[in-house]
């Protein structure tokens, strides 16, 4: 049965709180050790009992550690594996969470030398639209997807490690190619969040600003949660993978002048029609979810 002695947890906010949580209450882990800026939310953390100390990116919190997660924005990541780098036990494991692959495992070829074989790239897809460690439960992941991306390098102990302490989070766990991953994630995460914060900032621009958000009801509460997730987060990951997201909101212009051409030209039958297909997808894919 999978044990991690010492995890040292770099950003712990939502999804680096979740997993230590997690591990916690399946008794997969022994010390949990919290790296962060804020030291108010390491604080917090330490009263929310998230992690059980206080550590620093330095020998004494990472030459002994078992596993050490990166879930820090990806913005950050090369300046984290830097320091980190030289600081790594022999038989310390590395992974992290960004929510885009390919611009990380360059930073880890670039960072972490003799370490890499024991990088193992990841992401959980699963999260809320809120931030730090107060965020963070137990549940997150619990039948959630996770991805890993491995390399070509990898050791297959370090693999195996992360695949074993994503599970006992009670993930599901499956492996894509990176460039897969990120096209894949910019179609289904990344387009929507853009989308909701575009949506927000158009209305609060408006003159009327003030008395549009006060007749908006559900429909925009639902559309629009994720635009209250973190800004700097959402910024690395759409410059990150601005590729993927460039094409895919291509797509998506080309869906909405679609619309308008249809409600221009009044065609009831063919709006009625493109809203069918929506909705029946959308209900196949949540019956497929269940």
């Amino acid at each position: 049965m999978l044990r991690i002695e010492k995890l040292v947890i770099v950003g712990v906010g939502l999804i680096g709180g979740s997993f230590a949580l997690a591990l916690k209450a399946a008794g997969a882990v022994g010390r949990v050790i919290g790296v962060g800026r804020g030291s108010k939310n390491i604080a917090r953390a330490l009263d929310l009992t998230v992690i059980d100390a206080a550590g620093g990116l330095d020998a004494a919190t990472l030459t002994d550690a078992g596993l050490v997660l990166l879930a820090v924005p990806v913005g950050q990541m090369p300046s984290v594996m830097r320091a980190l780098a030289p600081l790594l036990g022999g038989r310390t494991v590395v992974t992290d969470a960004g929510s885009t692959k390919q611009d990380v495992i360059e930073m880890a070829r670039r960072e972490l030398g003799g370490s890499l074989a024991r990088f193992v790239p990841g992401h959980p897809i699963a999260g809320t639209e809120k931030s730090g460690a107060e965020a963070a439960f137990a549940g997150l992941y619990r039948g959630r997807k996770v991805v890993l991306t491995p390399l070509a390098e990898n050791d297959p102990d370090a693999v195996a490690l992360v695949r074993g302490a994503w599970e006992r989070c009670g993930a599901r766990v499956f492996e894509m190619k990176p460039e897969e991953h990120d096209a894949v994630l910019a179609s289904v995460s990344h387009l929507p969040h853009a989308l909701a914060f575009v949506l927000v900032d158009l209305i609060a621009q408006q003159v009327n600003a003030k008395q549009l958000f006060s007749y908006a009801a559900g429909g925009f509460r639902d559309f629009t949660r994720i635009a209250s997730s973190s800004p700097e987060m959402w910024r690395d990951i759409c410059l990150a993978n601005r590729k993927a997201l460039l094409t895919a909101i291509g797509r998506y212009r080309g869906g909405l002048d679609e619309i308008r051409a249809i409600i221009e030209s009044g065609d009831a039958k063919a709006l009625e029609a493109l809203f069918s297909r929506a909705r029946d997808a959308r209900d196949r894919w949540l019956k497929d979810a269940q």
